[in-house]
């Protein structure tokens, strides 16, 4: 139903988990190397579950690559602490790809520069960012709603 991108991920139980929504939500998870861990990782099976065989896996070696591969329409969005545009105001379609950075550093700059009509963050007080697989859910669960 929709792509989730995770470019850089560091922590292999995040990707676990992530691996998981997108399996709930029959969505397809897109790694951009170079990753944190190796996909035999102990805990990324562990937080995946049984399920991470079932995972629609695409592994990419660039950001530039996985773009270069999809139809030219393509919608991609941004999730960044760094706009004020809040994830619930985007109207999603299906097949839509949901982007997020590392854990510890985020999304590159550039990138973000280059996409800045395609930004959105997750508005939250009290704290500067959320854990990697909880914005996931958030953002992915919203699209999934808006187009039930």
């Amino acid at each position: 139903m929709f792509n989730v991108v995770l470019i850089e991920p560091e922590i292999p139980p995040n990707t676990g988990n992530v691996g998981r929504l997108c399996l709930a939500t029959a969505s397809t998870l897109h790694l951009v190397k170079p990753f944190g861990f190796t996909l035999d990782d102990r805990q990324l099976k562990r937080a995946g579950l049984d399920y991470w065989n079932e995972v629609q896996l695409r592994l990419w070696e660039s950001f530039a690559d996985l773009r270069a591969a999809q139809p030219e329409k393509t919608r991609y969005f941004f999730l960044t602490t760094k706009s004020q545009r809040p994830y619930y105001e985007v109207a999603f379609q299906a097949g839509d790809f949901l982007v997020f950075g590392r854990e510890t550093k985020g999304l590159p700059e550039p990138l973000l520069a280059e996409n800045a009509n395609s930004c959105l963050t997750i508005p939250m007080q009290g704290t500067r960012s959320l854990n990697l697989a909880t914005a996931v859910g958030i953002v992915l669960f919203e699209a999934v709603r808006q187009n039930r």
